[in-house]
């Protein structure tokens, strides 16, 4: 098993981080891997993300990765801070070529048949699905599945609890992508741990 498959095989449902202020990173990530989430995606979309990733690698279980990485300086900045994974919006030549050449776990996002079609030029085979609910949903994926059942994939974008289910029953899709297990301001870690809780119990 490729080690990007093992991340993506950990846990139904990789949280996606939106990290106002590195100092809650740590309880964030706590609350996560203790509700049974071990594999955290901390968006570079805020000043605080890389050090929330350096802050996140501290938690004893968690396996910590950048999310919106668009281009090399963000590739290379997410490594340096500690970065185990890194996922894409998209895919380009330039940034898969050098996020292969750098040896780490790699998801980039796809959102067509072409889109996945570069990506098997690069030899990549693990793909996240972006942005799931935009672009046709389920229906839109399975689709895809069809052509190219080789591959695997992580959706992200609009799924929630209620919904990430029927998702995940598709053999293709080792897990989905969630940013409704964190809500925004003071972190409630109680209530991020029983989110958790019940994202991670979705493949039972």
């Amino acid at each position: 098993m490729s080690p990007v498959e093992k991340i993506m095989r950990a846990a139904p449902v990789i949280p996606v981080l939106v990290i106002e202020d590195a100092s809650q990173a740590r309880a964030i990530a706590e609350a996560l891997v203790a509700g049974g989430l071990p594999v955290l995606e901390v968006t570079l979309r805020t000043a605080a993300a890389l050090d929330a990733i350096s802050e996140m690698k501290k938690v004893s279980g968690a396996i910590v990765g950048a999310g919106t990485i668009v281009d090399i300086p963000g590739l290379d900045s997410a490594i340096a801070a500690g970065a185990e994974f890194i996922v894409s919006p998209g895919l380009t030549d330039k940034l898969g070529k050098a996020a292969i050449s750098k040896n780490i776990p790699f998801l980039p996002g796809v959102a067509s048949a072409g889109d996945i079609m570069r990506g098997l030029d690069l030899g990549l085979t693990h793909f996240k699905f972006f942005p799931a609910e935009a672009n046709g949903g389920l229906p839109a994926l399975k689709s895809l599945i069809g052509p190219f059942g080789q591959c695997k994939f992580c959706p992200t974008g609009g799924i929630k609890q209620e919904t990430a289910a029927d998702w995940l029953a598709v053999p293709e899709i080792l897990c989905v992508g969630g940013s409704w297990l964190v809500g925004k301001g003071v972190p409630d870690t109680a209530a991020i741990e029983s989110a958790a809780r019940a994202a991670s119990a979705l493949r039972n």
